[in-house]
């Protein structure tokens, strides 16, 4: 299974010098999840992973690849998920998941409709207008499209937020899951997820992962 290394990453946002001489590894079947205070690089670090940002200098490394190497490789075992969901408003809970699934792999509507029911969205809502739910449900929807994605590696920037005790129990769960699945992921959290009985690690700042 493929492993992350990033060596001595450095990414500026305008006149900032965010993220400097940044260097870590990630195992595969692990995940970090990064507490750090606000304004001091968690969302740059996903985004420059995501490829939403462009890094001054470094290197990242993938399975011993580089990403200037094999970047369509490094781009279909990530999955993204952020403060923006990338829901269409017009579109059904199950036309959301059938277009963004359907982009990597077939999928049949029985499936997409027990992986919306699996994240908490009651059957009930499958059918309604995105743009009407909350936005919890809305959460709920995206996070049923990224357990259905087949992603090594998953970008995760608060990916508990607006959901109730039971919502940021299933996060943990998914996440869980595809850890034990030989996965691994990164985590921008301000609230830490109870990642049970799988390899973790929380880093509370950047000096953490010198």
């Amino acid at each position: 299974m493929p492993d992350l290394s990033i060596q001595h990453l450095h990414v500026w946002r305008g006149e900032r010098h965010v993220l400097r001489d940044l260097s870590l590894v990630l195992p595969a079947g692990q995940a970090l999840q990064l507490l750090w205070a606000n304004g001091v690089g968690k969302t740059s670090l996903l985004r420059t992973l995501a490829g939403f940002l462009h890094a001054e200098a470094g290197e990242v490394r993938w399975d011993g690849r580089g990403l200037r190497d094999d970047g369509s490789t490094w781009h279909r075992d990530i999955a993204w998920l952020g403060h923006e969901l990338a829901l269409k408003g017009d579109l059904t809970p199950l036309e959301n998941l059938a277009f963004a699934v359907g982009l990597r792999r077939r999928v049949t509507t029985p499936t997409l409709a027990a992986a919306l029911t699996g994240a908490g969205l009651h059957p009930a809502f499958h059918g309604e207008a995105t743009r009407h739910l909350s936005a919890g449900q809305q959460r709920r929807v995206a996070l049923a499209r990224l357990a259905l994605w087949d992603a090594r590696l998953w970008l995760l920037d608060e990916p508990a937020s607006n959901l109730d005790a039971a919502g940021q129990r299933f996060v943990a769960e998914v996440v869980a899951a595809h850890l034990r699945g030989g996965g691994s992921a990164i985590i921008a959290t301000h609230q830490p997820l109870a990642l049970e009985g799988v390899p973790h690690r929380l880093s509370t700042s950047v000096a953490d992962l010198a």
